[in-house]
């Protein structure tokens, strides 16, 4: 039920573990299983550290641009850790913390990604906190419609300023970001993962070739998003995960947000119109997990979009990895308890566009979700809850 105006609207060390007869490289991206030893091949740049579970390591057919190195067996086999730091590593749906992975007797692949510690990025505290959400254009510091200020609960009292802004991630530039860090608030970058439109230029998103004309090249936009000139993703695409997490890096994390709220975050349930894909529940769960991971590696939290509006398990499913919620009139169409596995664990945040603040302000207050009434634009102005 998005009714947004305009939807614009990890180092790893690589190291060698060598257990007498087989060999592990632990890259940056994908694991490289090596061959039995004796012998092993490394490419130019590569640099690590390698230990030997044999007797001994031997040295031999020295060139000027490479060597075999030999472990000679051993009369029992010792497992020699590989010398990379523990990760936390999150599987499709539920984050977990794995411990350093002990080669094996055979050759093995082994993916190690760069999640950071639970903790490491801003996750939006639980209780009243006050918020604005503009992306319909850049936003006005010295504007108080903009920065939704001087208004007043839905009761008539003054309502507290904003602490955190909802702001469009392209044409939002970083000083918006840093000025709003010294007067003490956060900012969520806005940005699409789920569909693309032709909204930007190369100039306003600051790369030579806009990320739509990439989607488009890449053959990954589908069928026509219900009521806006904009096309669904192929979310099971690489090429399309690649484009996404470029986005985010150059237009989230560069500029200093803390958060990122992902739109179109649900639409293998339709409730935008067909895809034109063959997406599953699945499906859309490893895509943002995927998504949720890269953004807590570059410091910032996930804030998920509209899980309320599948109506199965998804919102669930995906609440120990979201650091927040941003539902839109989840009173209106009746699916806020969807989310009551976010109550009293994650902030949840609810814009409401058609319902008097008395129809569902009582509501919000009473479960703790911070509330408001905006335009349906998302051009500035705003009523809160509280």
């Amino acid at each position: 039920m998005d009714q947004d105006s305009r939807r614009h609207n990890g180092r790893i060390a690589k190291g060698i573990a060598i257990v007498a007869g087989s060999i592990v490289l632990l890259g940056s991206a994908v694991g490289v299983a090596a061959s039995a030893l004796p012998g092993l091949s490394m490419q130019g740049g590569d640099s690590a550290q390698v230990s030997c579970a044999g007797k001994s390591l031997s040295v031999s057919n020295k060139t000027t641009k490479s060597l075999e190195l030999t472990c000679n067996a051993a009369s029992a086999t010792t497992t020699v850790p590989p010398t990379t730091t523990p990760t936390t590593t999150l599987p499709p749906t539920t984050p977990t913390t794995t411990s350093p992975i002990a080669p094996t007797t055979t050759p093995t692949t082994t993916t190690t990604p760069s999640t950071p510690a639970a903790g490491t990025w801003w996750t939006p505290p639980l209780g009243n906190v006050p918020w604005q959400w503009e992306i319909d254009h850049p936003l006005n510091l010295s504007s108080a419609s903009d920065m939704g200020t001087g208004v007043t609960t839905y009761m008539g009292a003054p309502a507290p300023d904003p602490v955190v802004y909802d702001i469009d991630g392209i044409i939002n530039p970083a000083s918006t970001v840093t000025a709003l860090h010294a007067a003490g608030d956060h900012a969520i970058c806005y940005i699409e993962v789920g569909s693309a439109g032709n909204y930007y230029s190369a100039a306003d998103e600051g790369i030579p070739t806009t990320y739509y004309a990439q989607f488009q090249a890449a053959g990954v936009l589908g069928n026509k998003l219900n009521g806006y000139p904009e096309y669904f993703l192929n979310i099971t695409s690489t090429t399309t995960v690649s484009i996404v997490e470029s986005m985010i890096r150059q237009q989230c994390a560069a500029k200093g947000f803390d958060a990122v709220e992902t739109d179109l975050d649900e639409t293998y349930s339709g409730s935008d119109g067909a895809t034109g894909f063959i997406i599953n529940q699945a499906a859309e769960e490893k895509y943002m997990t995927t998504l949720a991971t890269f953004m807590h590696a570059h410091g910032m939290g996930w804030i998920i979009k509209n899980p309320d509006d599948t109506g199965d398990s998804y919102a669930a499913d995906m609440e120990p990895l979201a650091d927040g919620v941003l539902t839109e009139q989840c009173n209106q169409y009746q699916t806020c308890s969807l989310l009551s596995s976010y109550l009293g664990h994650k902030a949840v945040f609810n814009a409401e566009y058609n319902l008097a603040t008395s129809a569902f302000c009582p509501a919000d207050n009473s479960v703790d979700f911070n509330g408001a009434l905006f335009n349906v634009n998302l051009n500035g102005g705003r009523q809160p809850c509280r």
